[in-house]
């Protein structure tokens, strides 16, 4: 990989990219609101656990099936994904997260030459997800996939951990050790979503689902989901 596709990578994955990642905790800070999550040790099985059984098996296994797609520009595919993504969205919280993500990625990439203008009102057209509109924009780094689902992962791990900390909560270094877990699991993670067929792609986390429910009336809270 050049040089080039190295930073567009690593642009895409900072959760300084203007998207509001930041903002939501997938369902963690209602783990940590009903004492499933209150320690480290706790925090990082937690995120262990979603990316293995969530991460893996939907958003990596549809971008892994995504970007090539784009570069190919097969629409009905495209359309197909972005589908499966809002259709397994299993409360308000988590579509309105993948929507609201998408959206802001989709005019993200309206001004920057990474994306054809055909490309950018294509997506529009299909109520953008956000695992689809990073793809989009992957595709354009001309990146190895593989390695486009490890930034993809990574920056997911990144907004997660500071979710942790913020939530539980848990210091800077607790944080650094959880995410040093997340970061030696992330290459076996992607390499088992770049293998997955569409049937045995998935979304389904039923606690995970019953947790973002609950948030959405938690009475206190930190984040958006």
């Amino acid at each position: 990989m050049n040089a080039t596709s190295l930073l567009q990578l690593m642009w895409l994955a900072s959760p300084a990219l203007p998207i509001g990642g930041f903002s939501y905790s997938e369902g963690l800070e209602a783990a940590v609101d009903t004492a499933r999550v209150a320690t480290e040790s706790e925090a990082s099985e937690w995120l262990l656990d979603q990316l293995d059984l969530s991460l893996t098996r939907s958003d990596l296994a549809v971008l892994a099936q995504s970007i090539p797609a784009w570069q190919c520009g097969d629409t009905a595919r495209i359309s197909q994904l972005n589908a499966w993504v809002l259709q397994t969205r299993e409360s308000n919280e988590l579509r309105a997260q993948t929507e609201q993500m998408g959206r802001s990625l989709l005019e993200w990439l309206r001004n920057h030459t990474t994306a054809t203008a055909g490309q950018i009102e294509l997506l529009a057209n299909l109520q953008p997800t956000y695992p689809l509109a990073f793809a989009l924009a992957a595709s354009a780094t001309q990146a190895p996939l593989r390695d486009c689902l490890l930034a993809y992962a990574f920056g997911w791990a990144e907004n997660m951990v500071q979710a942790a900390i913020k939530s539980v909560p848990l210091g800077q270094s607790a944080g650094q050790r959880i995410l040093q877990a997340l970061a030696a699991q992330i290459p076996c993670a992607v390499d088992h979503a770049l293998a997955l067929p569409d049937d045995a792609r998935q979304a389904f986390s039923p606690m995970l689902a019953i947790l973002s429910a609950q948030h959405e009336v938690q009475y206190s809270r930190l984040f958006r989901s």
